[in-house]
């Protein structure tokens, strides 16, 4: 309790309007629900573009040691990534830096939105990514070039496996480190939450050991740490006996997760499956403008929005900050603050029950009135109790 010292990354494109609501909004939460005795004070931290306007560097060695050496808590908007060229990921580039191996999501439903499926608001789940291995690693190799003959060559070769000598060529690297560390995450979450059910979802079918891997491990972990928490048997879902652990292979799951989503309460998976999964539920509730999200390690949380820098709508103060602001929330809760986070959803549900909201949400509320990135904030702020 008392004041907590905070760092923000303001973001590329949509990142510092967002970025100021939520401040603003996590800063009015605290103040009244704790009646002016807990504080946050920020503090920030240089990344992306305007890094490079001030600083010559898209990621700054200072920003590095800040974070590495005071930094226990980030609020982060998004950053610019380009595609099919240009320099690698910056928000994998932290991910990978400081080991920030889980990835959560949870997703729900707020009362108000008229979602594209029946009934929305079975949707509530909390999704746990692995972070900093699979595809995202970045090991890949450009078609035709030396690194990519040479290893294609190792493979056809020496491995005596088929590869068209043109291909470009990846590396998906899944360990058992990384796989058991993020189901364990997975698991006391859904102990200290008194979660029903924790699925590990995998392609496992067809990478028996990258995907498949993930999943024995996972239940390695469940059986060997969990075990007295844990049952594996579907028939005995509803015997209150414990978390019920089970798996899915992906492409299953995104059936399950339209047809079936109260069966489902906490997911554990790797890296592209779980940012394709958090992005289709998120899809059911709203979309991405109410998705929150968090990357957090043993040392470092970084609490950001799932959507990227939109640059299109970059000074129009148009941005929904939801996302934000509900990852702030996340970041009340990793303080121990809950009862501003519950005061933040709440507020925001009232909001979104006035329908005075942003232009992604107004889509999909009839009778909606249309407001800006500020002014949205400003409404969240008088709902606060």
């Amino acid at each position: 309790m008392g004041k907590e010292i905070v760092y923000y990354i303001d973001g590329d494109g949509i990142g510092p309007e967002v970025n100021t609501a939520a401040r603003k909004v996590l800063d009015e939460a605290v103040k009244k629900t704790y009646s002016g005795e807990n504080s946050l004070e920020w503090k920030e931290v240089f990344a992306g573009e305007k890094a490079y306007q001030e600083k010559g560097e898209y990621l700054p060695q200072e920003s590095l040691r800040v974070l590495e050496k005071k930094a226990n808590n980030v609020l982060k908007g998004p950053l610019t990534t380009p595609v099919g060229a240009g320099f690698r990921s910056l928000n994998v580039a932290l991910r990978q830096i400081f080991d920030l191996y889980a990835c959560i999501r949870p997703v729900r439903y707020f009362p108000g939105i008229q979602s594209p499926v029946k009934n929305p608001e079975k949707v509530d789940m909390v999704v746990f990514r692995e972070n900093t291995e699979d595809v995202y690693a970045g090991i890949e190799w450009e078609a035709e070039s030396p690194e990519a003959k040479k290893l294609i060559s190792y493979i056809r070769e020496e491995l005596h496996s088929e590869i068209d000598p043109a291909s470009g060529v990846g590396i998906k690297p899944i360990t058992e480190n990384g796989s058991k560390r993020l189901v364990r995450k997975a698991l006391n979450y859904a102990i200290e939450h008194s979660k029903p059910s924790t699925t590990l979802v995998h392609k496992g079918n067809i990478m028996k050991f990258t995907e498949g891997a993930f999943m024995n491990w996972g239940y390695e972990v469940a059986r060997d740490e969990f075990g007295s928490y844990c049952h594996f048997d579907e028939d005995a879902a509803n015997s209150g006996n414990g978390i019920l652990v089970n798996d899915r292979i992906a492409d299953n799951m995104f059936q399950q997760i339209l047809t079936r989503p109260d069966e489902y309460s906490v997911i554990a998976t790797t890296n592209l499956n779980g940012d394709y999964i958090s992005d289709a539920l998120a899809a059911q509730v709203g979309g991405l403008g109410i998705a929150p999200g968090a990357n957090i390690g043993d040392d470092l949380a970084v609490f950001e929005a799932t959507h990227g820098t939109v640059p299109k709508r970059a000074g129009t103060d148009s941005a929904n900050p939801c996302s934000l602001i509900l990852s702030g929330a996340m970041m009340l809760d990793h303080l121990g603050w809950y009862k501003a986070s519950t005061n933040i959803h709440q507020a925001i549900e009232k909001t979104i029950l006035s329908k005075k909201v942003t232009g992604d949400l107004a889509r999909q509320i009839q009778g909606s009135s249309l407001v800006g990135c500020s002014e949205l904030s400003d409404l969240i702020c008088s709902n606060l109790d």
